[in-house]
C-alpha cells in the first residue's frame, strides 16, 4: 500500500493514451494513491481529468520555472479550483536557482517573481485550508532552500509544507520539520554517491517523511537515466527500508499515513 506523494503525469513524456497502463503498473507494484502535480495553467485541466481515476489527487500550482510565463493573477486563476475534490494541495511552487534567468530577465528579477509566487500560493493555500508543496534546486550551495525556508517560517502556523525531492543533510531536514513541516525521498536516495540524502533517510522520524518518483524524472537505481514512472516508488521505498532497518510494510504505512494526513486524501481513497 505506497503512495506516490509527487508525480506528473500530465507530462508530455507520457501520452494521454498510455496513463490507464501506467496506473495498472502502479496498481501491480502495490501503489495505490498517487499525487500528480500541475506546473503550469497549460496542464491544470490535463491533471484535473487524470485525477476522475479515484487513485489520482492533483497539487495545482506553478512551478518556479515557470512564472515568467505566468500571468500575473495566475495564482487567483488557480484558486477557482482550490476546492475542487480532486484536488489536495498546492503547488508544485518554490525556488529554482539552477536554472538560468530566461532571455529579458535578469537573474535577480527572476529569482524575485519566484519569492512573490511562492508567497501567494501560501496565501491561496491558507485560504483554501490546504498545503504547500515546495520545489528548491540550486547550482551551488543551498540558497533557494534557505530563502523558501524563511517564506515558509512566515507561514508555518496556518499552512504546513512538504519539501519534495528532497536531497539535502539531516541539518536542513530538521529545520523543516522544526517548522511542522515534512521532506520527501525520492529516486536519488537509492543512489551510491548519495551521501547526504541517505544520511537523512536514515535519521528522519517516522511520520515525518513522504515517498516520491518526481516521474517522469529522477529514476531510481536499477532505471537510472530511463524515464520514471509511479511504479518505481517501490524500488525507492525497498531502498530506504534497508537504509532504515524496517521492514517494506512498515515503511508504506507510516508514508502512506504520512500523505493521507499531509494531502487530507477524500475519504472514499483511503
Amino acid at each position: 500500500m505506497l503512495t506516490d506523494s509527487h508525480c506528473h503525469l500530465a507530462s508530455h513524456k507520457f501520452s494521454a493514451g498510455e496513463i490507464p497502463n501506467l496506473l495498472q503498473r502502479a496498481r501491480d507494484a502495490g501503489v495505490t494513491r498517487l499525487v500528480s502535480l500541475v506546473t503550469s495553467l497549460e496542464d491544470l485541466q490535463a491533471n484535473l481529468t487524470i485525477a476522475e481515476n479515484p487513485m489520482v489527487h492533483t497539487c495545482i500550482g506553478i512551478h518556479p520555472c515557470d512564472v515568467h510565463h505566468a500571468p500575473d493573477d495566475a495564482t487567483a486563476r488557480l484558486a477557482g479550483f482550490s476546492g475542487d475534490p480532486r484536488v489536495c494541495g498546492i503547488g508544485e511552487t518554490g525556488l529554482d536557482y539552477f536554472h538560468p534567468a530566461p532571455d529579458g530577465w535578469s537573474e535577480e528579477a527572476f529569482r524575485e517573481r519566484q519569492r512573490t509566487f511562492l508567497r501567494q500560493h501560501f496565501e491561496l493555500a491558507a485560504s483554501a485550508k490546504l498545503n504547500v508543496v515546495i520545489h528548491t534546486r540550486d547550482r551551488e550551495g543551498c540558497g533557494s532552500f534557505e530563502d523558501a525556508l524563511s517564506i515558509y517560517r512566515e507561514y508555518h502556523a496556518s499552512v504546513r509544507a512538504v519539501f519534495h525531492c528532497f536531497i539535502g543533510p539531516w541539518e536542513n531536514a530538521r529545520r523543516v520539520l522544526d517548522l511542522g513541516g515534512l521532506v520527501s525521498f525520492g529516486g536519488v536516495a537509492t543512489f551510491k554517491t548519495a551521501h547526504d540524502v541517505r544520511e537523512t533517510v536514515k535519521r528522519c522520524p517516522a511520520g515525518d517523511f513522504m515517498l516520491e518518483t518526481d516521474a517522469p524524472y529522477l529514476a531510481p537505481e536499477p532505471f537510472r537515466g530511463k524515464r520514471n514512472e509511479p511504479a518505481f516508488v517501490r524500488n525507492t521505498a525497498e531502498r530506504i527500508a534497508g537504509l532504515r532497518g524496517e521492514s517494506l510494510e512498515s515503511l508504506a504505512l507510516h508514508t502512506t499515513l504520512a500523505a493521507v494526513t499531509f494531502f487530507r486524501l477524500r475519504p472514499e481513497a483511503v
